[in-house]
């Protein structure tokens, strides 16, 4: 392995030594992904690994910016038809994939409009199988909505009026995949990929290594007219388990690390979420909130049969429940003060529109939970079965918290341990009535969070995993396809939020924080509310 390690350095010196760029050092950033890499396929970019990998290797039609505001990316400019059902993308004529043996020549063509035809069609085709097949499928009524008008001009034509189409298209699932590679490739396109972005693809040896190399010919340029990106390569290496990877950070084996675990959480980090004098001095830490919300979700559609009988279909015990938790407690002492109380609502602090004043979810009030709670038929929780609450390895600490909150005010549970891909199919198909999960932006619109409860959205057709069913939620949530002004439709987004809280379906625990850790030599990171790690900027002293 150590002498693979080192023909791989030799690989990329050799590379980057040819790029032309003298003036700037030959410099590789070190990062670990402990939970691995699937596929390096945007058809196929589902979790935080494959967006990280795909993010350096790919470019759609606009990007994010720290903000979260959409900028242009590969279309310079664009605009949409009076009743917002046609979106009209003009493209930049400089942009061009990685060389790959299956193009002409064996060089990289420019990108045209028809490339983006294939890979928005390639989204929704059954064949493909796409988890991103969501992105387009309830907008368009099929590949013909997307129309190459000539090579520089793209078009998107809606079923019906969308207006976070912009922001939905910044997600990695958009980016745009070359026809003559894919098609050569096939499923293995997943090993071998060929993009746009500012890294091109070299060397994957599953579960130990992955090197991208800088990309010669990327368009971008920075403000002094000088071409990302500026460094030469990129390393991931794929340690499990995560103490042992913060020890390479440590040995500055490791140019960054992305969050921390509970394991060793406290060894760095006060209970106030500051660095420790252990370690003082000796990284940077970028926080800031991170579009992720983490809840409990209880099944409450009474057509299911596990629910029939649940004591969960009542209202005022899913009330009494989101009460009996201090949430205050749970985020200082079981994460660090890293994350905060999720008493505002399912959409995540830092999402745009975000507004603690408009927006009332649930503050710790034990007293309140037992009147519900014998309201509801059940005081001090006499005739209350047991109830399973589902959960997974890594956060049961947490749920374990909120069992013992949820035993004080007389509610009995039973916390059941399961494997993540389980845990997903279980709560896929309906199979349990309280489970842990968490819900990650998949674009900064706080659409994507309303959509777990819009009733055209139960499984097996959509993320309403609850089986939430609101006639009120549901006109509103269509009523914001509508509205163009933004501040209008997060005003909408926000009487959503609030008809959830009141009916409950889930107890939101916390909205997380992104922990980035940097060596002291790095400069130009991004710091951005989805946590991509945007690299082209990035600068090793």
């Amino acid at each position: 392995m150590k002498n693979c390690y080192y023909l791989l350095l030799l690989l990329i010196t050799l590379a980057s030594c040819n790029n032309g760029n003298s003036d700037v050092g030959k410099t590789i950033f070190n990062i670990n992904m402990d939970e691995g890499l699937t596929s390096m396929d945007p058809a196929f970019c589902r979790n935080q690994n494959t967006i990280l990998t795909d993010n350096q290797l790919y470019n759609g039609l606009v990007q994010i910016d720290d903000s979260l505001a959409t900028r242009p990316c590969i279309a310079k400019t664009w605009e949409s038809d009076e009743a917002g059902l046609v979106y009209t993308f003009h493209l930049r004529n400089d942009v061009y994939f990685h060389d790959d043996a299956h193009f002409a020549g064996g060089k990289g063509r420019k990108v045209i409009a028809q490339d983006f035809v294939y890979s928005f069609g390639r989204l929704i085709d059954p064949k493909v199988a796409s988890s991103g097949a969501w992105i387009f499928n309830d907008k368009v009524n099929g590949k013909q909505d997307f129309i190459a008008v000539n090579d520089s001009t793209f078009s998107i034509r809606l079923k019906q009026p969308f207006p976070p189409l912009l922001s939905l298209l910044t997600a990695q699932y958009c980016s745009v995949v070359p026809k003559e590679v894919v098609e050569f490739y096939g499923k293995d396109f997943r090993a071998h990929p060929v993009g746009t972005g500012p890294f091109m693809f070299k060397y994957w040896k599953e579960g130990e290594v992955l090197v991208l190399l800088k990309n010669p010919r990327y368009w971008e340029k920075d403000a002094n007219g000088k071409r990302l990106p500026y460094l030469d390569a990129v390393r991931s290496t794929f340690i499990g388990d995560k103490q042992t990877a913060f020890m390479e950070f440590i040995k500055g084996k490791e140019d960054f690390f992305n969050d921390i675990d509970g394991s060793y959480r406290d060894d760095i980090l006060s209970k106030s979420g500051h660095i420790t004098n252990k370690y003082k001095g000796k990284f940077m830490m970028n926080t800031r909130p991170f579009l992720n919300t983490l809840y409990m979700g209880m099944l409450v559609d009474t057509n299911v049969a596990i629910v029939k009988h649940s004591p969960l279909r009542i209202k005022k015990v899913r009330q009494a429940i989101n009460y009996a938790i201090n949430r205050q407690k749970m985020v200082k002492y079981l994460r660090n003060s890293l994350g905060t109380p999720g008493t505002s609502g399912f959409i995540p602090m830092g999402m745009p529109g975000f507004d603690t004043t408009a927006v009332k979810g649930y503050q710790y009030n034990p007293e309140k939970a037992r009147r519900l709670l014998a309201e509801a038929g059940f005081p001090n929780g006499k005739g209350f079965p047991e109830i399973v609450l589902h959960t997974t390895v890594g956060y049961r600490n947490l749920i374990e918290y909120v069992q013992g909150e949820l035993a004080r005010i007389g509610i009995s549970t039973k916390v059941e341990i399961v494997q993540g891909s389980s845990l997903r199919e279980l709560v896929g198909k309906n199979g349990v009535n309280f489970f842990y999960g968490t819900w990650i932006a998949d674009y900064p619109d706080a659409e994507n969070y309303m959509s777990l409860f819009y009733s055209k959205n139960k499984v097996p057709f959509g993320p309403n995993y609850t089986g939430f069913h609101n006639k009120q939620f549901d006109a509103l949530f269509e009523q914001a396809y509508h509205v163009k002004d933004n501040a209008q439709r997060y005003a909408l987004y926000r009487q959503m939020d609030n008809l959830v809280m009141e009916e409950s379906p889930v107890v939101v625990l916390y909205y997380d924080k992104l922990v980035n850790l940097y060596q002291n030599n790095i400069s130009g990171y991004s710091n951005n509310a989805q946590n991509l790690l945007i690299l082209k900027r990035v600068v090793k002293h």
